[in-house]
């Protein structure tokens, strides 16, 4: 869905926003994977066929305690002798003698760095979970320093951030279409076959591979945001080899593109109005006394940005698109509101360089100004996962209003981004379908009910739709629950992961 952050390698974990990827803007598109030639959404035996054994990782010891090695898996899962794409795995052994086994992660996205999030979990996850498990990272097919989806040169990157993304004229509109249909040319010529070969069917396929590297029977698993459609996807496939899934902050499958946008689009709205009640709460908020106003002063200023950028760095300007991004980018977690908050009162003064700072982790951008691969990772899954949201103007127009609706001040941006991949160079593979992994272990579903990102109303579409599934509540802000401060969630995931201990369906932490 999309990409948010607290802090460059937690903003991984807490799952993506992508508010320019392939449809919304802002996260990765809620469509599950489907049949494609040759291939059923599910193994034929029970999906639970036995897969060609896995070539065996060759550990190396890496900084800080891990190992890191590579696995080869097929480009092609159709054609398992065919040629081989590598996939980057880390590992940090678990540190009691009691051990479980792996504890596979995936932070979202898609896109996000596994290897990055398993070295945050490693040291932040609670000590019971690392005493008894391996915190094991992989980056998916696609991905950072896998073998990797590219795009567009770091340049040409700059320029499409900078488009305006809310076109209002004949013109506007041809530049942002030509603008989409380049991207995913530049994705075919610098990705070549990858491209087709990047789905979140093709990720869960990679990590039944990975489980059986790894020795484990069956699997366990943390996934946050997007990485709660792979774990579900996987559990559709293998549901035999599900050990613990702990879904956090999860997707609904069965949404269309241009609902799951719509929905996330209402899900920002209610976070940014929980970040500007407690902004004039204090009486002090730079942005007005009351929410009203605040948020009229917001979307004045995000107005005023369509006709006359701010000055942002020696070569980008911050435009309505770049301010947007840089908004969304601090809703996914309240420890970043104060950032959010400074960001604002600078841009009214006239200073929109804190917004191009967030803006630009969003996007994974460096003060090098190069771009790592998560949004040509998540974009080239999003399109391969089903339809686009739109496809074509007059699709958008049709749908404006009631994306407006959903979302006053980001329902424009996230309608025009359904264009996205509508001229992508591969066709879907997948299209909007439940979920039920009929056989599998007890899975565990956890929702906060004012996520940004993936609303709880998916949380609690997918637990319901799951044959096993338990739905976790956490009634309060941000994207995802689990290592967010809340006792009550933590320990209910720890006692599930470890015991197999699945808390009452209707439990609420606060």
């Amino acid at each position: 869905m999309m990409r948010g952050s607290v802090a460059k390698v937690v903003a991984a974990a807490a799952g993506l926003l992508l508010a320019a990827g392939c449809t919304s803007g802002s996260t990765p598109s809620a469509k599950p994977p489907s049949d494609r030639a040759g291939e059923t959404s599910r193994d034929p035996a029970g999906g639970d066929a036995a897969e060609p054994a896995a070539d065996p990782i060759v550990w190396t010891d890496c900084a800080g305690g891990f190992q890191c090695g590579t696995l080869q898996v097929p480009l092609d899962h159709a054609k398992p002798d065919g040629p081989k794409i590598k996939l980057a795995v880390i590992r940090k052994p678990a540190t009691g003698s009691n051990r479980i086994g792996s504890l596979v992660l995936n932070p979202g996205g898609p896109g996000g760095s596994g290897l990055d999030y398993a070295q945050y979990a490693a040291v932040s996850y609670p000590a019971d979970l690392r005493k008894r498990f391996d915190i094991v990272g992989f980056d998916p097919r696609g991905v950072g320093r896998s073998t990797a989806i590219d795009c567009l040169t770091d340049n040409a990157m700059d320029t499409f951030t900078q488009l305006d993304a809310t076109p209002d004229t004949p013109d506007e509109v041809k530049a942002w279409t030509d603008a989409t249909r380049a991207y995913g040319q530049g994705c075919a010529d610098k990705s070549g076959d990858l491209l087709a070969h990047v789905s979140t069917v093709d990720a869960a396929r990679d990590m039944d591979l990975l489980r059986g590297a790894l020795g484990d029977a069956k699997l366990y698993y943390v996934g946050a945001s997007y990485g709660t459609f792979l774990g579900a996807t996987y559990a559709e496939l293998f549901p035999k080899r599900v050990g613990r899934l702990v879904l956090d902050g999860a997707m609904d499958p069965s949404q269309s593109a241009a609902d799951a946008n719509r929905a996330q689009g209402g899900g920002f709205e209610t976070a940014l109005n929980a970040f500007l009640d407690n902004c004039v709460a204090g009486g002090s908020c730079p942005l007005g006394a009351d929410r009203a106003r605040a948020l009229t002063r917001i979307r004045d200023l995000l107005t005023q940005l369509d006709a006359r950028p701010l000055p942002g760095d020696a070569t980008r300007k911050v435009t309505e698109s770049i301010a947007t991004t840089g908004i969304l980018s601090p809703l996914y977690s309240k420890s970043q509101w104060p950032t959010l908050r400074k960001a604002l009162e600078a841009a009214l003064r006239g200073d929109g360089s804190d917004l191009l700072d967030l803006n630009d982790q969003y996007y994974e951008r460096g003060p090098d100004g190069k771009y790592k691969n998560l949004m040509y990772a998540n974009t080239a899954v999003n399109c391969l996962d089903g339809p686009p949201a739109a496809t074509s103007k007059a699709d958008v127009e049709s749908q404006l209003p009631t994306y407006q609706a959903a979302s006053p001040t980001f329902g424009r941006n996230l309608a025009w981004a359904g264009l996205s991949c509508t001229a992508w160079p591969v066709a879907p593979t997948g299209k909007p379908h439940e979920i039920k992994a009929e056989g599998a272990d007890p899975i565990l579903v956890v929702g906060t009910t004012r996520d940004p990102a993936t609303p709880y109303a998916w949380a609690q579409a997918l637990a319901g739709q799951l044959a096993s599934g338990t739905l976790l509540t956490y009634d309060g802000d941000g994207h995802t629950a689990f290592g967010r401060g809340s006792n009550c969630i933590d320990r209910a995931v720890v006692d599930y992961l470890l015991q197999g201990t699945v808390p009452p369906n209707t439990k609420t932490c606060r």
